[in-house]
Protein backbone atom coordinates (compact mmCIF):
# COMPACT_ATOMS: atom_id res chain seq x y z
CA UNK A 1 0.00 0.00 0.00
CA UNK A 2 1.25 3.19 -1.04
CA UNK A 3 0.95 7.00 1.19
CA UNK A 4 -0.77 9.83 -0.72
CA UNK A 5 -0.15 13.26 0.36
CA UNK A 6 -2.34 16.02 -0.89
CA UNK A 7 -0.91 19.64 -0.60
CA UNK A 8 -3.46 22.77 -0.74
CA UNK A 9 -3.57 26.12 -0.40
CA UNK A 10 -6.79 26.69 1.60
CA UNK A 11 -9.65 24.23 2.84
CA UNK A 12 -12.01 23.25 0.18
CA UNK A 13 -8.97 22.96 -2.35
CA UNK A 14 -8.92 19.03 -1.24
CA UNK A 15 -12.66 18.58 -2.66
CA UNK A 16 -12.76 20.41 -5.95
CA UNK A 17 -9.08 19.42 -7.55
CA UNK A 18 -8.69 16.11 -5.96
CA UNK A 19 -11.23 15.23 -3.47
CA UNK A 20 -12.59 12.11 -5.44
CA UNK A 21 -9.20 11.18 -5.97
CA UNK A 22 -8.11 11.01 -2.63
CA UNK A 23 -11.71 9.07 -1.68
CA UNK A 24 -10.86 6.45 -4.28
CA UNK A 25 -6.75 5.94 -3.08
CA UNK A 26 -8.05 5.64 0.45
CA UNK A 27 -11.21 2.89 -0.35
CA UNK A 28 -8.49 0.93 -2.05
CA UNK A 29 -6.40 0.77 1.19
CA UNK A 30 -3.73 3.34 0.65
CA UNK A 31 -2.56 6.00 2.96
CA UNK A 32 -4.03 9.91 2.20
CA UNK A 33 -2.98 12.76 4.17
CA UNK A 34 -4.06 16.59 3.24
CA UNK A 35 -1.58 19.25 4.05
CA UNK A 36 -3.20 22.40 3.80
CA UNK A 37 -0.71 25.67 3.77
CA UNK A 38 -3.08 28.29 5.06
CA UNK A 39 -6.00 27.45 7.91
CA UNK A 40 -7.98 29.89 5.22
CA UNK A 41 -8.87 33.08 7.46
CA UNK A 42 -7.95 36.20 6.06
CA UNK A 43 -8.05 38.33 9.51
CA UNK A 44 -7.18 37.06 13.08
CA UNK A 45 -8.03 33.85 14.48
CA UNK A 46 -7.68 34.26 17.90
CA UNK A 47 -6.60 31.03 20.53
CA UNK A 48 -7.57 27.85 19.14
CA UNK A 49 -7.96 26.11 16.06
CA UNK A 50 -9.47 28.23 12.74
CA UNK A 51 -13.08 27.25 11.67
CA UNK A 52 -11.72 26.45 8.44
CA UNK A 53 -9.98 23.94 9.71
CA UNK A 54 -12.06 22.25 11.68
CA UNK A 55 -14.36 22.14 8.36
CA UNK A 56 -11.22 20.65 6.69
CA UNK A 57 -11.50 18.08 9.26
CA UNK A 58 -14.66 17.32 8.54
CA UNK A 59 -14.49 17.23 4.59
CA UNK A 60 -11.18 15.21 5.07
CA UNK A 61 -13.41 12.34 7.48
CA UNK A 62 -15.90 12.12 4.62
CA UNK A 63 -13.45 11.60 2.05
CA UNK A 64 -11.60 8.70 4.29
CA UNK A 65 -8.29 10.91 4.95
CA UNK A 66 -6.15 9.54 7.94
CA UNK A 67 -4.64 12.81 8.77
CA UNK A 68 -5.03 16.31 8.58
CA UNK A 69 -1.97 18.95 8.80
CA UNK A 70 -2.08 22.45 8.88
CA UNK A 71 1.52 24.06 8.19
CA UNK A 72 0.87 27.30 10.17
CA UNK A 73 0.30 29.86 7.19
CA UNK A 74 -2.26 32.85 6.77
CA UNK A 75 -4.52 32.92 3.76
CA UNK A 76 -2.68 35.41 1.41
CA UNK A 77 -6.04 36.21 -0.42
CA UNK A 78 -6.54 36.83 -4.09
CA UNK A 79 -7.10 40.44 -4.22
CA UNK A 80 -5.03 43.35 -5.35
CA UNK A 81 -4.33 44.32 -1.99
CA UNK A 82 -2.27 41.52 0.49
CA UNK A 83 -3.04 42.52 3.69
CA UNK A 84 -0.69 42.53 6.41
CA UNK A 85 0.51 39.63 8.60
CA UNK A 86 -1.30 38.27 11.82
CA UNK A 87 0.92 38.43 14.89
CA UNK A 88 0.41 34.64 15.06
CA UNK A 89 1.77 33.85 11.45
CA UNK A 90 2.77 34.77 8.08
CA UNK A 91 0.77 34.81 5.17
CA UNK A 92 1.95 32.34 3.06
CA UNK A 93 2.98 34.10 -0.13
CA UNK A 94 4.83 36.23 2.46
CA UNK A 95 6.54 33.08 3.79
CA UNK A 96 10.24 31.67 2.47
CA UNK A 97 9.93 29.16 0.14
CA UNK A 98 12.85 27.02 1.39
CA UNK A 99 11.26 26.71 4.95
CA UNK A 100 7.79 26.54 4.02
CA UNK A 101 9.74 23.49 1.74
CA UNK A 102 10.99 21.90 4.63
CA UNK A 103 8.39 22.00 6.86
CA UNK A 104 6.39 19.74 4.09
CA UNK A 105 9.08 18.15 3.89
CA UNK A 106 9.46 16.71 6.74
CA UNK A 107 5.77 15.65 6.74
CA UNK A 108 6.31 13.78 3.97
CA UNK A 109 9.70 12.25 5.27
CA UNK A 110 7.21 10.96 8.36
CA UNK A 111 5.17 9.68 6.20
CA UNK A 112 6.89 8.12 3.98
CA UNK A 113 5.46 9.52 1.31
CA UNK A 114 5.17 7.74 -2.18
CA UNK A 115 2.80 10.10 -3.97
CA UNK A 116 2.57 14.17 -3.72
CA UNK A 117 -0.38 15.82 -5.48
CA UNK A 118 0.30 19.22 -5.81
CA UNK A 119 -0.97 21.88 -8.24
CA UNK A 120 0.47 23.22 -12.18
CA UNK A 121 2.60 25.79 -12.62
CA UNK A 122 -0.34 28.21 -13.28
CA UNK A 123 -1.68 27.69 -9.75
CA UNK A 124 -4.84 26.55 -11.51
CA UNK A 125 -6.42 30.06 -12.50
CA UNK A 126 -3.24 32.02 -10.69
CA UNK A 127 -4.33 32.35 -6.89
CA UNK A 128 -0.76 33.33 -5.30
CA UNK A 129 -1.21 31.00 -2.38
CA UNK A 130 -1.90 28.04 -5.81
CA UNK A 131 1.07 29.49 -7.43
CA UNK A 132 3.04 29.26 -4.00
CA UNK A 133 1.94 25.58 -3.49
CA UNK A 134 2.91 24.38 -6.79
CA UNK A 135 6.41 26.21 -5.78
CA UNK A 136 6.71 24.73 -2.85
CA UNK A 137 5.36 21.38 -3.74
CA UNK A 138 8.50 20.94 -6.12
CA UNK A 139 11.40 21.99 -3.06
CA UNK A 140 9.95 19.40 -0.87
CA UNK A 141 9.74 16.40 -3.24
CA UNK A 142 13.51 17.61 -4.01
CA UNK A 143 14.48 17.51 -0.38
CA UNK A 144 12.30 14.53 0.64
CA UNK A 145 13.03 12.42 -2.00
CA UNK A 146 9.43 11.71 -3.54
CA UNK A 147 9.99 10.96 -7.34
CA UNK A 148 6.27 10.48 -7.87
CA UNK A 149 5.11 14.39 -7.80
CA UNK A 150 1.35 14.87 -9.89
CA UNK A 151 -0.02 18.11 -9.95
CA UNK A 152 -3.73 18.79 -10.00
CA UNK A 153 -5.29 20.81 -13.10
CA UNK A 154 -8.63 21.08 -15.23
CA UNK A 155 -7.93 21.11 -19.27
CA UNK A 156 -8.23 24.65 -20.51
CA UNK A 157 -10.72 23.44 -23.55
CA UNK A 158 -13.01 22.23 -20.08
CA UNK A 159 -12.23 25.72 -18.30
CA UNK A 160 -13.47 27.43 -21.44
CA UNK A 161 -16.75 25.63 -21.86
CA UNK A 162 -18.00 26.00 -18.32
CA UNK A 163 -17.55 29.37 -18.79
CA UNK A 164 -19.16 29.83 -21.84
CA UNK A 165 -22.23 27.47 -19.98
CA UNK A 166 -22.24 29.74 -17.02
CA UNK A 167 -22.23 33.05 -19.30
CA UNK A 168 -24.94 31.48 -21.20
CA UNK A 169 -27.12 30.78 -18.55
CA UNK A 170 -26.50 33.81 -16.74
CA UNK A 171 -25.56 32.11 -13.59
CA UNK A 172 -24.22 34.77 -10.82
CA UNK A 173 -20.70 33.91 -10.32
CA UNK A 174 -17.97 35.94 -10.97
CA UNK A 175 -15.24 34.32 -13.16
CA UNK A 176 -12.87 37.76 -13.96
CA UNK A 177 -10.01 36.07 -12.35
CA UNK A 178 -10.12 33.19 -14.32
CA UNK A 179 -8.39 33.97 -17.73
CA UNK A 180 -9.01 30.99 -20.61
CA UNK A 181 -6.15 31.31 -22.29
CA UNK A 182 -3.79 31.29 -19.43
CA UNK A 183 -5.63 29.06 -16.72
CA UNK A 184 -4.93 25.78 -15.85
CA UNK A 185 -3.16 23.75 -18.48
CA UNK A 186 -3.21 22.77 -22.00
CA UNK A 187 -4.76 19.24 -22.63
CA UNK A 188 -1.55 17.80 -24.46
CA UNK A 189 0.59 17.97 -21.11
CA UNK A 190 -1.73 16.30 -18.81
CA UNK A 191 -0.74 12.81 -18.32
CA UNK A 192 -3.50 11.46 -15.58
CA UNK A 193 -7.09 11.61 -15.93
CA UNK A 194 -8.89 10.45 -13.06
CA UNK A 195 -12.38 8.26 -13.12
CA UNK A 196 -14.30 9.33 -9.72
CA UNK A 197 -18.08 9.12 -9.96
CA UNK A 198 -18.00 6.42 -8.22
CA UNK A 199 -17.21 8.65 -5.09
CA UNK A 200 -19.28 11.56 -5.90
CA UNK A 201 -21.49 10.58 -2.92
CA UNK A 202 -18.37 11.16 -0.63
CA UNK A 203 -16.78 14.36 -2.40
CA UNK A 204 -20.26 16.05 -2.30
CA UNK A 205 -20.31 15.21 1.50
CA UNK A 206 -16.77 16.75 1.45
CA UNK A 207 -18.12 19.86 -0.52
CA UNK A 208 -21.01 20.43 2.07
CA UNK A 209 -18.45 20.14 5.28
CA UNK A 210 -17.47 23.63 4.28
CA UNK A 211 -20.12 25.39 5.68
CA UNK A 212 -18.43 28.39 5.60
CA UNK A 213 -18.06 28.97 1.78
CA UNK A 214 -21.19 27.94 1.19
CA UNK A 215 -22.94 30.73 3.40
CA UNK A 216 -20.46 32.96 2.33
CA UNK A 217 -19.90 35.45 -0.15
CA UNK A 218 -17.29 33.97 -2.13
CA UNK A 219 -17.20 33.70 -5.99
CA UNK A 220 -17.93 30.18 -5.95
CA UNK A 221 -20.29 30.26 -3.34
CA UNK A 222 -23.47 30.13 -5.49
CA UNK A 223 -21.94 27.23 -7.34
CA UNK A 224 -20.88 25.45 -4.45
CA UNK A 225 -24.39 25.42 -3.02
CA UNK A 226 -26.27 24.43 -5.85
CA UNK A 227 -23.58 21.40 -6.40
CA UNK A 228 -23.87 19.98 -2.64
CA UNK A 229 -27.90 19.83 -3.29
CA UNK A 230 -28.09 17.66 -6.69
CA UNK A 231 -28.19 14.08 -6.74
CA UNK A 232 -25.23 12.43 -6.29
CA UNK A 233 -25.24 10.80 -9.94
CA UNK A 234 -25.71 14.17 -11.49
CA UNK A 235 -22.76 15.64 -9.11
CA UNK A 236 -20.71 12.71 -10.39
CA UNK A 237 -21.51 13.88 -14.26
CA UNK A 238 -20.30 17.10 -13.75
CA UNK A 239 -17.33 16.42 -11.43
CA UNK A 240 -16.86 12.70 -12.14
CA UNK A 241 -13.10 13.57 -13.67
CA UNK A 242 -10.14 14.90 -11.95
CA UNK A 243 -6.85 15.77 -14.04
CA UNK A 244 -3.32 15.56 -13.05
CA UNK A 245 0.26 16.07 -14.58
CA UNK A 246 3.31 13.89 -13.63
CA UNK A 247 6.32 15.78 -13.81
CA UNK A 248 8.70 13.27 -14.86
CA UNK A 249 7.23 13.08 -17.90
CA UNK A 250 8.43 15.64 -20.35
CA UNK A 251 6.03 14.16 -23.42
CA UNK A 252 3.55 11.98 -22.58
CA UNK A 253 2.38 9.65 -25.58
CA UNK A 254 -0.94 8.55 -23.40
CA UNK A 255 -3.54 9.26 -20.62
CA UNK A 256 -3.30 7.27 -17.30
CA UNK A 257 -6.51 6.47 -15.26
CA UNK A 258 -5.00 6.16 -12.09
CA UNK A 259 -2.35 8.02 -9.93
CA UNK A 260 -0.38 5.01 -9.14
CA UNK A 261 0.10 4.47 -13.16
CA UNK A 262 2.54 5.87 -15.82
CA UNK A 263 0.74 7.18 -18.31
CA UNK A 264 1.99 4.95 -21.53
Amino acid sequence: MATVVAFHAHPDDEVLMTGGTLARAASEGHRVVIVVATDGAMGEVGQGEAPRIGELRASAAALGVARVVHLGYADSGNGKVLFPDPPDRARFVRADPREAAERLAAILREERATVLLSYDANGGYGHRDHVRVHEVGRLAADEAGVRRVLEATIPRDVVARVLKLVDWLRLPVRHDAVTPGTAYSVRSGITHRVNVRGFARQKQTALAAHRSQLNGTGRLAPVMRVLVRLPAPLFGLLLGREWFIDTSQAAPSGVAGDIFQTAG
